[in-house]
């Protein structure tokens, strides 16, 4: 019923690391221990779940501008994708997960110190900015004529999906399962459905290309988000989690919509 998740050299992994990271292990002194401080230069590597797209490159740009000499690379997607590139041996130094079941894949395989949960994310029902369908309840999604769009079901997103459409009692065909959010909110957003279930965090970035209806289930499928240094990762890694669970990364990321732990 769902795609099997692809190998992680084959998804953007590539585009994320090939400039900065070739030939060298995420703890590689020539790159990441050295440091500023010592005349080199620093690459961080942050996994981060698509849904923290925009708040994690907000806050990768500040870290770079506290930290001269240091280069923020992500490489955002699926986190179960993400999980499944770090246990088969992508470098990294973060993993920032949208839900405590992927971060298991790689604390469960020793890759990671201890998780901390920064922030949770509600899922809302996104359509078309007008609505054509006329969609205005979860019910409605479960209307055969209604084109509807989840999550694939082994990806957070498409997990929580399920969590709120059984809480309601509810069956739903979809005409397609995606591998993350972004993807999902996309048919959205391209009118290529009447709906699609995806994160409140993600109808509010769309800038108004989507809106964004609220159901009463959602509070029953709400995804807490953990984030953890990896094994072997330099010091920065550490500060850069530092600032996401600091004042400043929580401001960035309640304005984006996500809510406190």
């Amino acid at each position: 019923m769902f795609r099997r998740l692809s190998r992680w050299a084959t998804i953007p992994v590539a585009l994320t690391l090939a400039a900065g990271l070739a030939g060298c292990g995420a703890g590689d002194p020539a790159t990441s221990s050295g440091g500023p401080s010592g005349g080199g230069t620093t690459t961080l590597t942050v996994f981060a779940a698509a849904s923290l797209t925009g708040t994690f490159t907000e806050l990768g740009r500040t870290f770079e501008a506290a930290h001269p000499g240091t280069t923020v690379r992500f490489n955002f997607g699926s986190s179960a994708t993400l999980a499944q590139q770090i246990v088969e041996g992508a470098p990294a130094d973060v993993f920032a997960a949208a839900s405590p079941a992927t971060m298991k894949t790689v604390t469960d395989a020793s890759l990671a110190g201890t998780p901390v949960t920064f922030v949770r994310n509600v899922l809302q029902i996104a359509v078309p900015a007008d609505n054509p369908a006329k969609v205005d309840g979860l019910s409605d999604l479960a209307d055969p004529k209604v084109k509807v769009a989840l999550c694939a079901e082994q990806v957070p997103c498409g997990a929580a999906a399920v969590k709120a459409l059984d809480a309601a009692g509810l069956k739903v065909t979809p005409v397609t399962l995606e591998q993350d959010v972004k993807a999902t909110l996309a048919k959205v957003s391209l009118g290529e459905v009447d709906a699609a279930l995806v994160y409140r965090t993600d109808v509010i970035s769309s800038g108004g290309k989507v809106s964004g209806i609220a159901f009463p289930e959602a509070e029953k499928a709400i995804n807490d988000y953990p984030i953890a240094t990896l094994s072997k990762a330099p010091e920065a890694a550490r500060r850069f989690v530092d600032l996401v669970l600091s004042q400043q990364g929580k401001d960035v990321l309640t304005k984006a919509g996500f809510q406190a732990p």
